[in-house]
């Protein structure tokens, strides 16, 4: 992390804590700095604030490495204390790979070791428990068994062994009780017609099919989603590019082909799956400042809803950062930019957002919750940690205001209790008659006073 990303990170840090030197039940200390100028801005002049038509969970995807025995035990402790403090949120975990190991090597011979350790992380920290069914055991793929070849894990189940990997998600649902919600499938992975320039939809929604009546035959309660495709975007002039666009570019129609699809085949959905990012498809940096490419959430939301009723939840959302801005798991800039999404996908309307990585990683250059627990120091929190914090429950009680001020990059989070989540959509400081500027990127939660 820069230096200026450490001051930054220790100014937002002082400013969160408003209890004053007393503790809980006295007075707050006096505002000062960053939380001053904030409090100063004229909330209702200039601003245009929408209410959140409904709740909203956040949870996170644990990936390769996760708060496992093998990181440094302090480090550990300290990412473990950051989850546990994040409530009763979902805890997404896969059936195999993204940390956990083959379930199933050999036909009808288990190994859930390595899954059952995530799980018992997520009971330890108090979250809610969420399973990913993918991806499969070799064998399933054409391969040897008793073989595990990794760099093979994103081929697809072959058609002829679909009733067995529906077999597969009968065992984990039954292993796991308290598992409530699944996702079938990770982004259609080897479901892709390279002849046709289209995805699989077909294959996907057939091993789909199976796998929905395999969990509901053993567990009704399990709630079931799909097809959790990429929504990706191109250049408005490319040849994927559909007629819905905006200032981000267009939404490629590969992927909206796979929504109809699915919701016209489907036996059976409790939910919808998605995921996507701010930008286009091979472009890296975000447009100034980020919620105009954030907006592209909202814009695939209401293209849903006017074909489905079903809740939408978004397995994964990655959110640039522009040219200008670092981009990292421990930045501000990445940490505002994740805001921006989470704003636009609660003003229209998710039911759900999992942040993909909760641990830092260098070769992810998105916010997560807590730096590498694999190094000693590691297990810190980030510029995303509080305001994630802050958010989680507000969010799911579904009525918070959603905030964006008319000639400023500034915008807010504000819950019935009038307490604010204030950011900074850019790197340009905003100046506040009478007080500091609030910086480029700053994130400032501020309780209420009354």
């Amino acid at each position: 992390m820069s230096a200026s990303a450490l001051l930054l990170a220790g100014l937002l840090a002082l400013v969160s804590c408003t209890s004053g030197p007393g503790g809980p039940g006295t007075d707050p200390a006096p505002a000062s700095g960053l939380e001053a100028s904030a409090r100063a801005v004229d909330l209702e002049q200039g601003w245009t604030w929408e209410q959140q038509p409904g709740p909203m969970e956040l949870g996170v995807t644990h990936t390769q490495n996760s708060l496992d025995d093998t990181e440094p035990a302090a480090a550990r402790q300290r990412g473990t204390d950051i989850l546990s403090s994040l409530g009763n949120e979902y805890q997404n975990h896969h059936l195999m790979g993204f940390g956990t190991l083959n379930p199933e090597p050999v036909p009808d011979q288990y190994e859930w070791g390595s899954l059952d350790r995530r799980m018992q992380l997520t009971e330890e920290t108090g979250g809610k428990a969420m399973l990913t069914l993918c991806c499969a055991p070799d064998w399933m793929k054409g391969g040897p068994p008793g073989v595990t070849a990794w760099d093979k894990l994103e081929r697809q189940v072959l058609p002829e062994f679909f009733d067995d990997y529906a077999e597969l998600a009968k065992e984990a649902v039954q292993r796991y009780p308290q598992v409530d919600r699944v996702l079938v499938w990770n982004e259609l992975k080897g479901f892709y017609h390279e002849e046709e320039n289209r995805w699989d939809y077909e294959g996907y929604t057939e091993l789909y099919n199976k796998v929905y009546e395999a969990v509901k035959s053993v567990r009704p309660d399990v709630q079931v989603g799909g097809p959790y495709v990429v929504m990706s975007s191109v250049a408005p002039d490319s040849p994927d590019a559909s007629p819905i666009r905006g200032p981000w570019g267009a939404l490629d129609q590969r992927p909206l082909d796979v929504l109809d699809y699915w919701l016209a085949n489907n036996v059976g959905a409790d939910f919808m799956v998605v995921d996507g990012a701010t930008t286009n498809r091979g472009q890296q940096d975000a447009i100034s400042p980020v919620d105009v490419g954030a907006d592209k959430f909202a814009v695939i939301n209401r293209w849903i809803q006017e074909r489905t009723q079903l809740p939408i939840w978004w397995a994964e959302f990655y959110a640039n950062v522009p040219a200008d801005a670092q981009a990292g798991y421990g930045t501000p800039a990445s940490a505002v930019s994740t805001l921006a999404v989470l704003q636009a996908m609660a003003r229209s309307g998710t039911q759900g957002a999992l942040l993909w990585g909760p641990e830092g990683s260098e070769d992810l250059e998105y916010s997560s919750l807590w730096s590498p627990a694999t190094e000693e120091d590691g297990g810190q929190p980030t510029p995303l940690t509080d305001a994630w914090r802050w958010l989680v429950p507000k969010l799911r009680e579904g009525d918070v205001e959603l905030g964006r001020a008319q000639g400023s990059s500034l915008a807010a989070f504000r819950s019935a209790d009038g307490a604010v989540l204030m950011m900074n959509l850019s790197a340009d400081p905003v100046p506040v008659p009478g007080q500091e500027d609030i910086p480029g990127w700053a994130i400032v939660p501020m309780e209420s006073t009354t």
